[in-house]
This record gives structure tokens, sequence and C-alpha cells, in this order.
């Protein structure tokens, strides 16, 4: 029989435990900001959590175990399960998913303990209790939206109502006159008031994600993320949990960091990006695209091209994600350096669908983190670059943000690979990328498009490259 009841809640054991626990959050969180360090840290904060969960089912008062039990075993099978079989590429849609389910427990949370408050519930708990309900609905909905539109599962484009914000504004209206008639009546609030809450804020979820493109989901995804660490955080001071509340806070605070720092580079606040619906995918556009003239080679050439140039510089995107092709990319670099060319890779801050996506494949690969060079960085040297070989990426790289003040993406950071040399464009087709525009980089002259999936193209101009 698991033993019940061992530590006292409040007491100086649980604080010490609870300190322990989230002195781990916080190791682990800095051992992640390094490739070679990411996967320690995350052990290290999964050490963190692993204590605060065991010293929460034993505080006083702790009952119903079977449940507890189910739970447990449940929720190891389908997190085990499903992160064996996530591919890198569906990584961020799994991160949604997860943040959802963590936003969807939080108002879960609040519920209960709205249920089972005592008669005359005081504002202190009441109103921590709201904001739990109120933010982690909203995260929990939303982020389903983003999981069914990073999936597929719903188009990816822009999804609005006649007057969206209008509504959008008049449910957020609602849900505070609500929450401030339960307050005026704490000494006995309506549970059915208690439940529009919650309805009215996974409506709320729906309509504020829906009406936003899929290039904008990784902003998003870290926007709720943020959501359902508040959430968290307004949880723990309604249970008097100090991990919660700490880890909440971290999250809150970190997911609001990461959000600024995406909306910056794409050189957009983070009130254009949730209101202004931009980021659809593209509908048509290509065969306006394919009119204009472009120049075509194949994997031989391009070999030709890198292996007589003294510096390549690589700048992965999202299409090297879905085809897989690191490895291949990492052989092709390596086939370079033995030439005594001078390999590296342009990181855009924002390229693929979540922040570090490029990072986390490189690193799979084992390419040296040093090679691994930020926007800022890599830009001052793309004029005395010899090749810029372009993998899959596609808005990150389009000069429109810099010459045409009337794009869509106008303003936004670029790696600005039309300085070098030439530039080799490794991709498909000449579809366009998420913005749902042409890339103006495909139709200049010392631009060369090679149309192949990235990783057999890679593997290709790599034993094109041993051959010379």
């Amino acid at each position: 029989m698991i033993p019940a009841g061992v530590i006292e809640p409040g007491g100086d054991l649980a604080t010490l435990l609870y300190i322990v626990s989230f002195s781990l959050f916080i190791f682990g969180i800095r051992r992640g900001t390094h490739p070679t360090t990411a996967r320690q840290g995350n052990l290290i904060a999964a050490a963190g959590m692993a204590i605060a969960v065991v010293t929460t089912l034993l505080l006083d008062g702790i009952g119903n175990w079977v449940l507890i039990l189910l739970g447990l075993v449940v929720g190891t099978v389908v997190g085990t399960v499903a992160s064996l079989k996530v591919q890198m590429t569906q990584m961020p849609q799994m991160v949604a998913l997860y943040n959802g389910v963590g936003g969807g427990a939080v108002a879960l949370i609040a519920w209960s303990e709205f249920r089972h408050a005592p008669a005359g519930i005081e504002l202190e708990l009441l109103i921590p209790i709201l904001l739990s309900a109120i933010i982690g609905s909203i995260s929990f909905w939303g982020s389903n939206i983003a999981f069914a539109k990073l999936q597929d599962l719903i188009p990816t484009k822009p999804i609005a109502l006649p007057g969206q914000h209008f509504i959008n504004g008049l449910l957020l209206l609602a849900l505070l006159a609500a929450s401030v008639v339960l307050c005026v009546n704490n000494n006995d609030p309506s549970e059915g008031i208690f439940i529009g809450i919650l309805i009215g804020a996974a409506v709320l979820g729906n309509l504020v994600v829906l009406p936003i493109g899929g290039a904008d989901m990784p902003v998003v995804i870290a926007l709720l993320n943020a959501f359902t660490g508040l959430a968290a955080a307004a949880a723990g001071f309604s249970l008097d949990n100090v991990a919660l509340i700490v880890a909440g806070t971290l999250v809150g605070s970190s997911g609001t960091i990461l959000t600024l720092e995406m909306a910056k580079a794409m050189n957009r606040s983070v009130a254009n990006i949730v209101f202004a619906g931009f980021g659809g995918a593209p509908a048509g556009g290509a065969a306006a695209g394919e009119q204009r003239p472009y120049t075509s080679i194949g994997p031989q050439d391009a070999a030709i091209k890198m292996a007589y140039a003294d510096s390549v510089v690589i700048v992965p995107g999202y299409g090297l994600a879905v085809a897989q092709a690191q490895h291949a990319v990492k052989e092709m670099a390596d086939a370079l350096e033995k030439r005594g060319v001078d390999v590296s890779y342009a990181i855009h801050p924002v390229a693929g669908r979540m922040p570090g996506h490029m990072n986390v494949l490189l690193a799979e690969a084992d390419v040296p983190y040093e090679k691994l060079r930020e926007m800022e960085e890599i830009n001052p040297e793309m004029p005395r670059t010899d090749v810029a070989v372009v993998i899959g990426a596609n808005d990150v790289t389009n000069p429109a943000a810099k010459n045409d003040p009337n794009s869509p993406i106008a303003g936004m950071p670029i790696i600005e690979v039309h300085e070098a040399k030439q530039v080799i464009v490794i991709k498909r087709s000449m579809s366009p990328g998420f913005a749902g525009i042409d890339n103006d980089l495909f139709y200049l002259e010392n631009t060369d498009m090679l149309f192949a999936d990235a990783k057999q193209a890679a593997s290709e101009i790599a034993a094109e490259i041993e051959k010379l």
C-alpha cells in the first residue's frame, strides 16, 4: 500500500523538496541553452519534476490512489509512445499538443478547486481560480487549433468570421463580466456561470487562433505556452503549491521572452501577428512565379560550383526538415571540407516551424555547433561568400523583405544570400513559402535552381564532389 500523508502541506520538508525541484528546473533550462548539454538539461528538469510529483503525492490529504495511478499509467504510456514515434518534422505540432494538454489540465484543476471550495470562498482564492480557468481553457483550445493547422487537419490559411475582432472583444468582455459577478457573489458563487466561463474561454481560444496563418504558428505556440505557464502559476496560488507557482512563472516568462524575440525576428509586433491574419498558406501564386525566367541546374553543376569555391554557406529551412536531409547535407559538407572549402550554416531565428528547429536537426547530424552562425553574424560575410546554398528555406531568404515596401514581409530580417557571389537553391518546385508570395531570390542572375528532394540532391552532390 502506498503511504499517504507522509509530508505535511506547507511544512519545512515539503518546502525544501519543492525548492530542490524548481532549482533543478532552472538548472535544466540553463543546460538547455546549448545543443551539447540540452539532453542533459532535459533529464535534470525531468528529475526536478519527478521530485515535485512525488512530494505532492505524499502530502497529507491526497487520496483516490486508484485514479491517480491510472492517470500516471495512461499518461506515461501515451507520452512515451507518442514521443518515440513522432518525426522531427512533427515536433512543432507535438509541442503544441503537449502545451494544450497542460492548459487543459490547469482549467480542470481550477474547476475542481471551485467545486470543492468552502462556502463563502475568499477572493484571494477565487481570483486565481478564475484566471486559471480562463487562461488555461484559452490555451487548451487555441493549442488544439495550432496543432490541427500544423498537422494539416484544417487549412493553414487564416480562417476568420465577419467582424472577427468585434466578436472576440465581446467574448472577452463577457468573460470579465462573468468573473466580476462571481467575485461579487463570492459567498454563493454559481457553478453554472463558472462552466459558462470555461465554455466562453474555449470559444475565444478557437476564434483567436483560427485567423492566424501557418507561417505564424511558431510564434502562436510560444505565446500559448506563456499562457499555460501563467495559468499554472495562478493554479499554484489557489493550491498553495510553491513548485507550481515557480514552474508556471518560469514557463510564462520564458514563453513571453521567446514570443517577443520571434516577433522581433519577423520585424512585427505580437499584436500584428495575433490580429492581422498574416501567414496563410499559399493559394496559387506559384504559377505566376514560374512565368518569370530562372536558371535550372543539376547536381553535377552544383557540385562543381561548390567544390571550386573557397567558402560555402548552407541556409537550411523547413524543406530540409521535411526531407530529413540533415545527414545527407552533413555528408555534402564533409566532402567539401576534404577539399579545403570553408563551410558554415546560416540559421534564421524563425526558420522551420519552431524556435531552434534547424539547430536541433543539424545537431542530430553531428554538425559542430561552432559552424552554426546566427543571422546577424553571417549577413556581413555574405558579400565575401563564394556560394550560398539554400535548402528548403523560402521567406527567410526573400530579398523582397528589404527591397519591396509593399511586400507582406517588408522589413522582416532575412539571411541576405542574394549578396553572395553565387546562390544555389535546392527545392522541389517554384512554389512560394508560408507567406504565400513569390521569392525574388529565385530569379536573380546569380541564382541557380536545383529542383529535387533535398536529401536526394545533397547525396548526389556529395557523390559528385567525391569524383572531382
